[in-house]
């Protein structure tokens, strides 16, 4: 069918027009970049092509097949940006009007010159008596225009043009030029033009002779004498002081000169102070959200934190603008943006005074807790959930000395699923000493969890960073949804804890049974991912002589540091956090065979197994051995211990020792045996299995 393009669109856009919405089509599409991935496109008005940046977010457009070589598409939001002295068409936003065409026209690259060529330059010289307005001579020759106050330009060609008060040549052909107070010279031949000299009245000035003699050309009216202006002592003469235009935070790109976001802050980090090779710094970062849903975080450096760490609040909305763009580091930024703006000493963050009711105060992206069963370590979910328990909160040594605070409570969800959060810092003394008060009289709230962090340590849990946010009985659709589901019946439905707790009998991955034969047999753990099963077995055989280690009891981030430490001295010291303290911790290491009717396999337990296998701590055991040197009770414990029935839920995959691939078995549950609940699971197998 046939299609008409937008025309001129490409110059209207040099020109600063970004609400047209012109139909172009795309006559190439060029993957760039090596760290990131981006499309280069050529489009085209069918009279002048321009290259275009297409933006990351629709990268999907060309790998689907939406966007291709011919495609005629309809630009909905975009920016002109000047990169390398170049000029660069950013697409923010588009649809495609026509998947497949033929080449349009006979487009040419575009051209600065062509885009002055087409725009007629405006007279900056109203009301002045001593404009000269629209040239033209009678054939071609050159002329040299001498009055008053005259100044000298070079054009291209060293001809040179002498005017008052420094005008302005230009013109869509190269017979008609322009003169005004200031600019430049256009035209294909500045120098040469032909046709006749017209002006309004009363500067009217003819030229009475044709050919390369000078021609004087005087007013008819003497104009009154106008000083020229006076710049001095009014300070410096600063560029383009207008106001920066607002944009979409998803319009955020390196390639814009300048921009202003107008956002509500949903999160402030806390305050951080950190030492490298060059020095001390401090630093803290806050998030922010506008009204398209688009998110960025906002990182301040020493004396920028200084400026503006007290001023920016959380729920507040600010116009900021004059930071850089640099793409954001993933280990530490969860948010679904390529980039992370930077505040400078120049930045603006300005609050805004009214309420601006089109931001949300905040955005989730819920996911069932199931989901997180299956999610990789230190991946970032927003959960919601209710909760069951809440633990006291206690005591913990940071890796910097300093003490924080630790509390565990347990969320369920209608996915059947239950999960520990941990909460750290002033989340135990905040949110967390309420939920306590609320479960310990009979109250489960619901509670939602912005950017939770995934831990697989022994088991799947999720625990608080400092960007994290919580929120009781929020007034949210999915809160009161899963209110109802719990006061409806959810409180009695069964639940499969994805963490160090498993409820015996329950049906979940960690519930595959298998023989100790079949781990082998089956060659269980050697692919890729671990394989999790649960196998009915006793204990046969314990490692009475290194059954735990002495641990580091400081903090790394959100967790216990648990590396090896040594005696030097009189102090243990953690070659990891390089520091010295007096009291180590003690944990599990536990090697055991454990035997079923088929065979016998090493398994290790570490420290929330050991526990539940010994019935008591590391460290308890470890002082009854070396520090009472009490024997006989010793070998008591380890004594009872053996011959004992456990569901053992093992975590079984290859690792490498050495130069050798070997499979490592870890018990991650060790559960006593109850007669009761396994007697029903056999005679629902029996019953399965005559189906």
């Amino acid at each position: 069918m046939p299609v008409n393009l937008t025309p001129n669109a490409i110059a209207a856009i040099n020109g600063g027009d970004v609400n047209s919405k012109p139909l172009v089509q795309v006559l190439d599409i060029k993957l760039i970049g090596s760290t990131q991935e981006r499309y280069r496109l050529l489009i085209s008005d069918s009279a002048a092509s321009q290259h275009a940046m297409l933006a990351t977010q629709l990268n999907d457009r060309v790998k689907t097949g939406a966007v291709k070589k011919g495609s005629v598409v309809q630009l909905i939001d975009y920016i002109c940006s000047t990169v390398q002295n170049r000029k660069i068409i950013v697409v923010l936003n588009m649809e495609t009007i026509l998947l497949d065409c033929e080449i349009i026209g006979n487009p040419k690259m575009f051209t600065e010159s062509e885009s002055t060529a087409q725009k007629p330059m405006p007279n900056a010289n109203l009301g002045n008596p001593m404009r000269v307005n629209n040239f033209s001579t009678p054939n071609s020759s050159t002329y040299s225009t001498l009055t008053s106050n005259s100044g000298a330009f070079r054009a291209p060609n060293s001809s040179t043009f002498n005017t008052s008060n420094s005008g302005t040549f230009g013109g869509q052909n190269p017979s008609t030029f322009n003169t005004s107070n200031s600019g430049t010279f256009g035209g294909s031949n500045p120098s040469t033009y032909s046709g006749t000299y017209r002006a309004p009245n009363p500067n009217t000035f003819k030229a009475p002779n044709a050919g390369n003699d000078v021609q004087s050309f005087r007013p008819t009216v003497q104009p009154p004498y106008q000083p020229p202006p006076n710049y001095r002592n009014h300070g410096p003469i600063l560029k383009n002081e207008a106001a920066a235009r607002i944009i979409p935070i998803a319009a955020l790109n390196p390639y814009q000169g300048r921009w202003a976001i107008k956002a509500r802050v949903t999160a402030k980090g806390d305050l951080r102070r950190y030492n490298n090779a060059r020095g001390d710094g401090k630093v803290f970062s806050f998030d922010l959200l506008d009204s398209d849903g688009g998110e960025i975080r906002v990182t301040c450096f020493n004396a920028v934190v200084d400026r503006f760490y007290d001023t920016v609040e959380v729920g507040k909305v600010y116009l900021i603008s004059k930071g850089s763009l640099k793409p954001a580091r993933k280990d530490f930024n969860h948010l679904k943006n390529e980039w992370e703006i930077f505040l400078e000493t120049t930045s603006t963050v300005d609050l805004c005074p009214e309420e601006d009711g089109s931001i949300p105060r905040q955005q989730f992206s819920f996911r069932p807790i199931s989901d997180i069963e299956n999610a990789e370590n230190n991946s970032i979910f927003d959960v919601i959930g209710i909760v069951m328990s809440v633990n006291p909160s206690v005591p913990i040594m940071r890796k910097n000395g300093m003490e924080t605070q630790r509390r565990i409570l347990n969320l369920r969800d209608k996915s059947g699923r239950s999960i520990e959060l941990t909460l750290w810092g002033e989340f135990c003394n905040k949110e967390g000493q309420k939920l306590q008060e609320m479960v310990d009289v009979g109250i489960f709230p619901v509670l939602a969890v912005k950017a939770g962090k995934v831990n697989d340590f022994s088991g799947k849990s999720i625990g608080t960073i400092s960007s994290s946010q919580l929120f009781i009985n929020p007034e949210f659709p999915e809160a009161r949804d899963l209110q109802e589901w719990f006061d409806r019946g959810g409180k009695n439905a069964a639940s499969v804890s994805i963490s160090r707790e498993f409820t015996a009998g329950a049906s979940s991955k960690n519930d595959i049974r298998k023989t100790v034969s079949q781990i082998k047999d089956e060659g269980l753990g050697r692919s890729e991912k671990a394989d999790w099963v649960t196998v009915r077995a006793f204990i046969s055989y314990i490692k009475s002589d290194t059954f735990c280690y002495t641990a580091c009891p400081l903090m790394t981030g959100d967790r216990q540091c648990n590396k090896k430490v040594t005696m030097s001295g009189n102090r243990w010291q953690c070659e990891r956090c390089n520091q010295e303290f007096d009291e180590c911790d003690y944990r599990y290491l536990l090697s055991a065979q454990i035997q079923d009717p088929t065979g016998v396999t090493w398994v290790t337990a570490f420290q929330e197994s050991g526990e539940e296998i010994m019935g008591c701590s590391a460290k308890e055991l470890y002082m009854l051995k070396y520090e009472s040197q009490d024997e006989a009770r010793f070998g008591e414990i380890i004594r009872g211990r053996i011959f004992n029935q456990y569901l053992f839920k093992l975590k079984i995959k290859e690792e490498m020792y050495g130069d050798e691939q070997r499979v490592k078995i870890t018990v991650m549950k060790a559960e006593q045996l109850n007669y009761s609940t396994e007697s029903r699971y056999l005679l629902d197998l029996i019953s399965n299995s005559r189906k």
